[in-house]
């Protein structure tokens, strides 16, 4: 294999912006997407806000010449991108995609090699019919996101000379299911036994509770539609793209994604979770009153499909980010040093 930090800064830069444009255009021509300009922030009292896990706490602040209204940098764009199908006016089959820019200041950049304080991602949206929201035609786009990761593979494979690793296909599992085969290891522990095994995994229905009363992990009830019930009787339109990263040798998340929530899936969810309240917010309101569009979509780590593609042992190599003393061979400068 080439030796990526060999390459003069200035040339590590390009193979990773290189990364990013041939896995973006795949995504745009695959799922039929039209690149638009993101927000960096919300107004806080909007609903827009993406809780993700229900722990993050996002960064908040006022604007001098507005008053006491306050502003929020986003978790993710879920609901955003519905509100912009609405205003784009896209049409069943058309959607968007977007670069998106967080801040999680409280993510332990210290002990993962991971995380960053920074995250980018690609924020995708597509309109679907009701007749589309399904199981199978979650596991269709599916196979079509990881198409394009492989297909980047056995390119950037050529260029840097490493062995492909991604299989075929990518093996489908409910969270339920795995919990059953594997109910005495924690939900992370589970991910690295079946994604070392099929090297490539979409786990469905995260954020349902299991038998043990806990989800697999946590999803915010009002994107994602985690609560409906597909084939077998088993809960869930969405899930996470996990791939067998060969140079941490684990399991390597690359995306969560899913069919988002209709109006009934909305009101289970905010009920299961005790957040009713949220239907008053201004974009509760529109999906209860169906002005917004039925949609997937989901984000794919720009950093992450980087670091697999190029093979890198941390994400400080492949992003601009802050760093602390401790993590050897960066700076908590904000500068890329890939050392």
């Amino acid at each position: 294999m080439k030796d990526f930090l060999g390459f003069s800064l200035g040339k590590r830069m390009e193979l990773v912006l290189e990364v990013k444009r041939k896995f973006e255009n795949c995504l745009i021509k695959k799922l039929n997407l039209k690149k638009i300009p993101a927000p960096l922030f919300v107004e806080a009292e909007s609903g827009i806000q993406d809780d993700l896990n229900g722990i993050e706490k996002a960064v908040e602040f006022k604007i001098a010449s507005i008053g006491e209204k306050k502003f929020q940098i986003v978790h993710s764009l879920a609901k955003w991108k519905r509100l912009a199908l609405k205003e784009m006016q896209l049409e069943v089959g058309e959607g968007i995609i977007t670069d998106m820019l967080a801040i999680r200041p409280e993510e332990d950049i210290k002990n993962s090699s991971i995380h960053s304080v920074l995250v980018d991602q690609w924020d995708w949206e597509r309109v679907i019919s009701k007749e589309e929201r399904n199981i199978n035609f979650l596991k269709k786009t599916v196979r079509k996101i990881y198409g394009c990761l492989k297909e980047s593979e056995l390119y950037f494979s050529k260029v840097l000379n490493y062995e492909s690793v991604l299989p075929k296909d990518i093996k489908f599992i409910y969270s339920e299911d795995l919990y059953k085969e594997f109910p005495d290891l924690s939900p992370k522990e589970r991910e690295r036994e079946i994604v070392k095994r099929y090297g490539a995994v979409f786990i469905i229905g995260i954020g349902y509770p299991l038998p043990d009363g806990k989800p697999h992990d946590g999803r915010a009830p009002d994107y994602d539609d985690w609560s409906t019930v597909g084939e077998e009787g088993k809960r869930g339109l969405n899930g996470d793209i996990i791939v067998w990263n060969p140079v941490l040798d684990d399991a390597f998340e690359i995306s969560s994604m899913g069919i988002r929530v209709d109006k009934d899936s909305l009101r289970t969810q905010l009920k299961m979770q005790g957040l009713e309240k949220r239907l008053l917010f201004p974009w509760h309101r529109l999906l209860m009153k169906g002005e917004l569009p039925l949609s997937i979509g989901g984000g794919i780590g720009q950093s992450r499909v980087a670091m697999f593609l190029l093979r890198r042992k941390h994400i400080g190599e492949v992003q601009v980010s802050a760093w602390p003393e401790e993590v050897k061979g960066f700076s908590n400068k904000g500068l890329l040093l890939m050392a």
